[in-house]
């Protein structure tokens, strides 16, 4: 007579034991630990944000400085150059005013070297170079070097009543100062040791007496 087996006993603690972490998340047990990485993570891109933002502010302010100085560089050497041009520029003004040829051959000098000093002036003006305008202007030390003072029953004092040698802006910029002569204004006195003739700069001599005494 066959004896029957015994039925296999279930083991129902493997569910429990399942369950138990499905439970804590569902009570809510695990957001503590999101909520804090969640709160780590949005700071430290805030920091990298910020980070960002100050090498970009960095980079330009940068960008803007190099162009700033490779523009200086730029008006330096144009100023440089053109400084050393200006007495041709010069000397061709004054043929022009002085010279007056006669005859054909001296007629046909004339046109080629004015030919010449209006390609020099053309190419003066396609970098920037534009003549001052001074006369009958007031006197500004920042724009004109005064040469000589004259009394003028016209011109008010400290007004430019003649133009000595032309002074150039450069893109808005004094290239070169005007030299001048001024007004003294009317009724000046006629003992004024400077009345029409050159300005001395006495500044030196007079510390040197100073020093001796």
């Amino acid at each position: 007579m066959n004896e029957e087996s015994p039925a296999p006993e279930l083991d129902n603690s493997a569910p429990e034991e399942v369950a138990a972490p499905v439970e804590e998340l569902n009570n809510g047990a695990v957001e503590p630990d999101l909520t804090a990485e969640l709160t780590s993570l949005r700071q430290e891109n805030e920091s990298l944000r910020g980070q960002y933002m100050r090498i970009a502010a960095d980079f330009d302010n940068f960008r803007k400085r190099q162009q700033r100085d490779s523009e200086d560089l730029r008006v330096q050497l144009i100023c440089s150059t053109l400084s050393e041009i200006l007495p041709v520029v010069d000397n061709f003004e004054r043929a022009r005013q002085q010279l007056n040829p006669e005859g054909e051959e001296a007629q046909g000098l004339h046109r080629s070297y004015q030919g010449l000093y209006k390609q020099l002036v053309d190419v003066m003006k396609q970098l920037g170079v534009s003549p001052m305008r001074v006369e009958g202007e007031r006197f500004d030390p920042s724009l004109h070097e005064a040469v000589l003072h004259e009394p003028s029953e016209i011109h008010s004092e400290d007004v430019v009543i003649e133009e000595l040698q032309r002074g150039y802006h450069l893109d808005g910029r004094v290239l070169r100062h005007a030299m001048v002569k001024v007004s003294m204004g009317p009724g000046a006195a006629d003992g004024n040791p400077n009345n029409g003739n050159p300005i001395e700069n006495t500044s030196v001599e007079t510390n040197v007496e100073a020093e001796g005494n």
